[in-house]
């Protein structure tokens, strides 16, 4: 079978989305436990926003700020104090947060979250743990120590993150939608979760659809 052609930025797809005149707009990918690499890109971005003369400026985080990387309560302590002065924030929910968070209350999430990065998490709040070990009782110990582990602060920037945000003629979310279907009728797993019939779509979604969660060496 063919493999449909995915048409790169700046390709011909009708009128250019669009945002308001004032308002100068950023987004951010996947941050997967990396607070240096975040504190060099926010830089870069006050930088950027130092040469140009807009009333506002907004940056959208499209999720996935833990899990992976070595440090992500490094990340979460970064982004829960609101690092960027002068400048409007909206935070989405990545599949890595919802991990943590539905760990909290049902353990049963825990051997998919430990296989598919929540090791250096846990590491990161002073818990040692192997990817391997994932019987009841382990996982049952694990949640009541990251319960203990967790910050208030990140509890309540978790419990705050949003599933999509509208901006003009951009539409961002963590990993895609359901083509053809109403934003309303979307769920959080739609928005957190999505990639085959997402990303190998054609299909005009009305919106510019900005996201992270699948990995691509060029933007698409």
């Amino acid at each position: 079978m063919r493999k449909k052609h995915k048409k790169q930025i700046g390709e011909e797809r009708g009128p250019a989305p669009r945002v308001a005149e004032d308002l100068r707009l950023y987004a951010i990918g996947d941050i997967h436990g990396c607070p240096d690499l975040l504190a060099e890109l926010l830089a870069m971005i006050a930088e950027d926003r130092a040469r140009h003369d807009a009333a506002r400026c907004k940056i959208v985080f499209l999720g996935d700020y833990i899990d992976r990387g070595e440090d992500s309560r490094a990340v979460l302590d970064l982004l829960s104090a609101d690092p960027l002065d002068g400048f409007e924030t909206i935070y989405l929910v990545g599949n890595h947060e919802d991990y943590l968070w539905r760990f909290l209350d049902d353990t049963s999430i825990g051997p998919i979250w430990l296989k598919y990065g929540g090791v250096p998490t846990f590491a990161s709040y002073g818990i040692a743990v192997s990817p391997g070990q994932t019987d009841t009782e382990m996982l049952h110990r694990l949640q009541q120590e990251l319960r203990r582990a967790v910050p208030a602060r990140h509890l309540t920037f978790l419990r705050a993150l949003e599933t999509y945000h509208l901006e003009g003629g951009y539409l961002f979310v963590h990993a895609g939608i359901r083509p053809g279907v109403p934003l309303a009728a979307q769920t959080r797993k739609d928005f957190t979760f999505s990639r085959e019939g997402f990303v190998d779509t054609e299909h005009d979604h009305g919106h510019m659809v900005v996201h992270g969660h699948t990995i691509e060496a060029t933007p698409q």
